[in-house]
């Protein structure tokens, strides 16, 4: 008689941070063998990858890309840093469409010299920025508040009601809202 696994781990979805510093064939292989079918990849795991073969070995071995994380830290008090944010939020676009993730989640970002309301601002602004390159894409972007303790550099975007009221402002079927219980405690 075979053991039954005590919990059905089939709509859980890993970020592959969580289990680093496995490499992310090492992670496919144990999420899969533990029945684990979601995961989401950290930009990192792709580095110096082919970033299309590297989303289908993770589909080979019966995984679902659920998201590419991550992109946002759009505030800053300077403009260049804005910019850069920016160019690096499009290179996540291309590349969670070359791995096959239908989203990115955004890590907002937040700037000390600034009031986090500017900050907020820069936030709306740098999605609304990026919504043609996703749209084209066909990536969803989705907004992650975090606790208020990361509101210094992290996220001026520190609750469900403001991350709903920044994608709802926004207005686009393409921008929502992110939920990890660990980060809203």
């Amino acid at each position: 008689m075979s053991a039954k696994p005590l919990t059905d781990l089939s709509q859980l979805c890993i970020h592959t941070i969580t289990t680093k510093p496995w490499s992310i064939e090492t992670s496919a292989r144990h999420f899969s063998e533990a029945g684990v079918k979601g995961i989401t990849v950290w930009r990192d795991a792709l580095n110096g990858r082919n970033i299309k073969q590297t989303g289908q070995m993770l589909r080979d071995s019966g995984l679902e890309i659920v998201s590419l994380c991550r992109g946002g830290f759009f505030p800053s008090t300077d403009a260049l840093k804005r910019k850069a944010a920016l160019d690096d939020n499009r290179n996540a676009i291309e590349e969670a469409a070359e791995l096959g993730a239908p989203m990115i989640v955004l890590v907002c970002g937040s700037d000390p010299h600034q009031t986090l309301e500017e900050s907020r601002e820069q936030i709306k602004e740098g999605i609304r920025a990026i919504l043609p390159e996703a749209k084209a894409a066909g990536v969803k972007l989705a907004i992650e508040p975090l606790h208020p303790m990361y509101a210094d550099t992290r996220s001026a975007v520190n609750t469900l009601k403001q991350a709903n009221e920044m994608a709802s402002e926004i207005n686009s079927s393409l921008v929502g809202v992110d939920v990890e219980v660990n980060q809203l405690w």
